[in-house]
């Protein structure tokens, strides 16, 4: 198995169920796994019933969660921005704050959901803490402008790092003029924007690496979902990204006496032969439907025992 594992799909297939579920699964097999929640409307603490913030907590022995702090990543790029923007004003070019924040949303809007969990993602790949990762992401649209993220940025940064080159070079010179040789600032170290551009671009790799990753993707038995389910395969291939499996949740496996049921029963038996016949190459999951909500470790126990961990 793949030291990382994302989920995702449309808004209420049960990506956080699945994804947990995964995760607790995981740990009773003796791996230390962490789930993250990348998900701007976090459900993972009502999943496992244990409160959880931005920093790793452990739910149970070999298990932690963690729900990717929406702003986190937000600072952190938008610190880089300031940062040139001090450069500039040692160059005698004062930014005020509404030019810093044109500078900064260049490439990436302020509050981006994807942005947070880039960040997030980049945290924990980084990290040799756990032996297993599984990442619980935001509905569909939100997951596809995730991945085009890291080029996104790595474009805003190339022009924020040739800025940045430049103005170095003016104040060296300055500094030269009134100081001598001595007064030449070093432009050999590694600056903030490269170390950056450098840590996108190993998240880009990890993402697009079969040996480090698997996407799976998660759905419903409904034509709707189906569809979407498609579209976002094909999308995710053209990312690169390595789609391995179909998880279809909320499957009706013995209606019973019930006409309703029946009838609903037959709708996703065709969702799920459409399903195979049109992307045979995956693995396909099924989990059966259950009343309520599944909440709690011994609900999410149920749910594991149906994925191929």
């Amino acid at each position: 198995m793949t030291r990382f594992v994302l989920y995702g799909g449309k808004g209420g297939v049960g990506k956080t169920t699945v994804a947990t579920a995964t995760g607790l699964a995981l740990a009773k097999r003796g791996h230390r796994t962490l789930v993250v929640s990348t998900d701007p409307a976090h459900s993972l603490a009502d999943a496992v019933e244990t409160p959880i913030g931005g920093d790793p907590v452990e739910i149970r022995d070999r298990l932690w969660g963690v729900e990717v702090d929406p702003q986190a990543g937000v600072d952190r790029y938008r610190s880089l921005f300031e940062a040139l923007a001090a450069e500039f004003s040692e160059a005698g070019i004062s930014l005020d704050e509404d030019e810093i924040t044109e500078l900064f949303t260049a490439g990436v809007m302020p509050g981006s959901d994807e942005l947070a969990a880039l960040e997030g993602f980049a945290t924990y790949v980084d990290s040799d803490r756990w032996d297993r990762v599984v990442f619980d992401t935001a509905p569909t649209g939100h997951t596809l402008r995730l991945l085009d993220l890291p080029e996104v940025m790595d474009r805003g940064m190339a022009t924020a790092l040739d800025l940045s080159d430049q103005i170095r070079r003016k104040v060296n010179a300055t500094r030269t003029m009134l100081f001598g040789p001595m007064g030449r600032r070093r432009t050999d170290e590694a600056t903030d924007f490269t170390e950056m551009r450098e840590r996108m671009a190993r998240v880009g790799e990890v993402l697009r690496d079969p040996e480090q990753t698997a996407f799976r993707v998660v759905t419903i038995p409904e034509t709707m979902a189906v569809r979407e389910s498609e579209r976002l395969v094909a999308q995710l291939r053209e990312f690169e990204v390595p789609v391995t499996t179909l998880v279809v949740n909320k499957c009706i496996e013995d209606p019973g006496d019930c006409e309703r049921c029946r009838g609903k029963r037959a709708v996703q038996e065709d969702a799920l032969a459409a399903l195979r016949e049109s992307m045979p190459d995956l693995e396909l999951w099924t989990v059966p439907d259950e009343s309520g909500e599944v909440t709690g470790l011994t609900a999410l126990e149920r749910v594991g025992e149906h994925l191929g961990v």
